[in-house]
């Protein structure tokens, strides 16, 4: 068994440096056989994000082509999947990168138990994130509820330098067959919106690297001002990177830590963003009711609205009437991201203004984001709810027109993203129109909407609505 292969599982680590369980299987000198299974997660994964996953994929199958490995693809069930690669190679053991969303923590677990039982060598490995989630504890032993606390906690700890790239991979004496990607049809789900989106994704390990690289040399030094402008190119972006494993926390964290050392005082924030993250999967880890349910029992009856209603459908296709909620949604449609501060404004309003549950907003971005990660974004909706840990009062309501004088003065951010009622609309909010399903009757040419329900009408609706229920 000492020279039998290990086949190496991946998920959403699609790099090979600063990789602990690919440099762990190198070390042994054994075969390596690297895996991607299609399995159930992936299959009910949203139309963006399972395009997405499938990008990189091909990006990475070519990396591993490209220092003599190679991918194999499989679809299935995962613990099926893994036993026949076993019996068709020999391998005497699967290692993997460790995921923390309940889901992924369900099917590992099963996985592990199920290979020891057969009598192979299961080992996960760290890797996704910069802590193990029960590595970070507060003063008592427990787990951290509030986020400001815990940044304080690991702000000083010390985190082992990247790993590199492994100089060589065993690879075996006969590949096992593998399916072929396009057979998947990982983009179909987009339908005519996939060479659009496609043209707006930055896949890869190096791609990750050289946006790391940029950020850390241009952006950094104004990172606190510009990261709240959603006209301004001010943010890292690495969060689609970062959900693919494209690169590693840790790498970013060491660009961050340096620039912060080298005087640059806004890399701290950048830093606490990644803690943000961290929190996000501390919590899921210690209490997976996050990632479906109201955190806050309190808030299981509170009234939400639940269907599909009109009001719901025209936030979807960025046509409520308020221009900052709109340019955020359109943007996200035809980009498959959303600048930060338009998150919270479109899930304010969801939420608030339209008293609408916030998993009727999650399950759209899952839908329709490309960085769609299943613990920071729900994280992220019940911060803005109010029903979740660390989050904004209840009672704050984000007046979106004001929000909108304050970070988009100039309109820059509109003006990319809304096109009617311009004589010369730009070329981004013209192909918003391009990429919707035609089922929508939408056109550029249309009259931009009035409000469907005001800011100030609908921040007294969502604190009538707090008092009556005795929040």
């Amino acid at each position: 068994m000492n020279n039998s292969p290990i086949l190496l599982w991946f998920r959403r680590d699609l790099r090979l440096a600063d990789h602990e369980a690919l440099m762990a299987a190198c070390a042994t000198g054994r075969p390596v056989i690297p895996v991607f299974i299609h399995d159930d997660q992936v299959a009910a994964l949203g139309a963006a994000p399972k395009m997405r996953l499938g990008l990189a994929a091909a990006l990475f199958a070519k990396s591993l082509a490209d220092v003599g490995s190679q991918l194999t693809l499989r679809k299935g069930p995962a613990l099926e999947v893994l036993r026949a690669l076993v019996a068709e190679t020999g391998a005497g053991a699967v290692y993997w990168s460790r995921l923390y969303d309940p889901a992924s923590k369900a099917r590992d677990t099963d996985v592990k138990a199920a290979l020891k039982a057969d009598g192979l060598e299961a080992q996960s490995f760290a890797g996704h994130l910069l802590f193990e989630p029960w590595t970070v504890e507060t003063k008592t032993g427990g787990f951290y509820k509030v986020y400001t606390p815990m940044w304080k906690m690991v702000r000083g700890r010390d985190l082992p330098a990247a790993l590199p790239a492994p100089a060589r991979i065993p690879v075996p004496d006969v590949w096992p067959a593998s399916d072929d990607l396009e057979s998947w049809q990982m983009a179909a789900a987009m339908r005519r919106g996939a060479a659009g989106l496609a043209s707006y994704c930055t896949v890869g390990e190096a791609a990750a690297r050289d946006r790391l690289r940029a950020f850390i040399d241009d952006r950094v030094r104004n990172y606190v001002v510009n990261r709240d402008l959603p006209g301004v190119d001010g943010t890292s972006r690495l969060s689609e990177n970062l959900t693919y494993g494209e690169i590693s926390p840790r790498v970013c964290w060491h660009a961050g830590w340096q620039a912060l050392q080298s005087g640059q005082a806004d890399a701290e924030v950048f830093l606490k963003e990644l803690v943000w993250r961290e929190f996000a999967y501390h919590l899921a880890h210690h209490t997976p009711r996050i990632v479906s349910d109201n955190w806050k029992p309190d808030w299981d009856a509170f009234p939400w609205n639940t269907d599909e209603t009109e009001d719901v459908t025209a936030w979807k296709q960025g046509r409520t009437g308020i221009r900052f909620v709109d340019a955020a949604m359109r943007e996200m449609y035809v980009t498959g991201t959303m600048h930060n501060r338009g998150r919270m404004i479109v899930a304010s309003y969801l939420t608030k203004h339209l008293l609408t549950h916030w998993k009727v907003g999650m399950d759209w971005f899952a839908d329709c984001l490309i960085d769609w990660d299943p613990c920071s974004n729900a994280m992220g909706w019940q911060w803005s709810a109010g029903s979740g840990p660390d989050a904004t009062p209840y009672f704050r309501v984000f007046n979106p027109v004001t929000q909108l004088d304050k970070f988009d003065k100039d309109r820059a951010y509109v003006e990319r993203w809304i096109a009617e009622g311009k004589k010369a609309p730009s070329p981004t909010a013209l192909s918003y129109f391009d990429m919707i399903p035609q089922a929508w009757g939408m056109s550029a040419q249309d009259s931009y909407p009035d409000p469907i329900v005001p800011a100030d009408i609908g921040r007294t609706r969502a604190l009538a609505a707090y008092s009556t229920r005795g929040f």
